[in-house]
């Protein structure tokens, strides 16, 4: 019986982890769609789109939280700041979205803060795209 109340409780923990690291995704979707960061570079649907890959984001390994940017990126914060870890993640996340930028916060980021209209309206211009780390291979 204990056996199986640790189990349940663990399904739970993991359940509750996943729901607060997809509301980053959510709370970030919804200010940009509400025009809080102001008037969006893109389509409404085109943020639709990023905020599915930026809860796939979540469940890749080494990724803590992700969110989504208002120029078309997606940010994470990672669980390791390493190369290796970091370099992992992001080849899953470009085999994934081949088309996609992903951006990780390093520790200089986080020391600003983490508030969604501080996030969202990070640039993701200075990180590697997908096309360009995949060669432009994407056809």
């Amino acid at each position: 019986m204990f056996r199986y109340l640790t189990l349940s409780f663990i399904a739970i923990a993991a359940l509750c982890t996943t729901a607060a690291h997809a509301e980053s995704c959510t709370k970030s979707r919804d200010y940009l769609l509400s025009g809080s960061a102001g008037e969006l570079p893109g389509p409404a649907d085109t943020y639709r789109n990023l905020f599915k890959i930026c809860l796939d984001t979540i469940s890749m390994p080494n990724v803590k939280d992700a969110f989504v940017l208002r120029d078309g990126g997606i940010a994470a914060i990672p669980k390791q700041d390493t190369i290796s870890a970091t370099a992992t993640t992001l080849s899953r996340f470009c085999d994934t979205y081949p088309r996609a930028t992903l951006r990780f916060l390093g520790r200089k980021d986080l020391q600003q803060g983490v508030g969604i209209g501080r996030i969202v309206k990070m640039s993701s211009t200075g990180s590697t795209s997908c096309p360009q780390i995949k060669g432009n291979s994407v056809h």
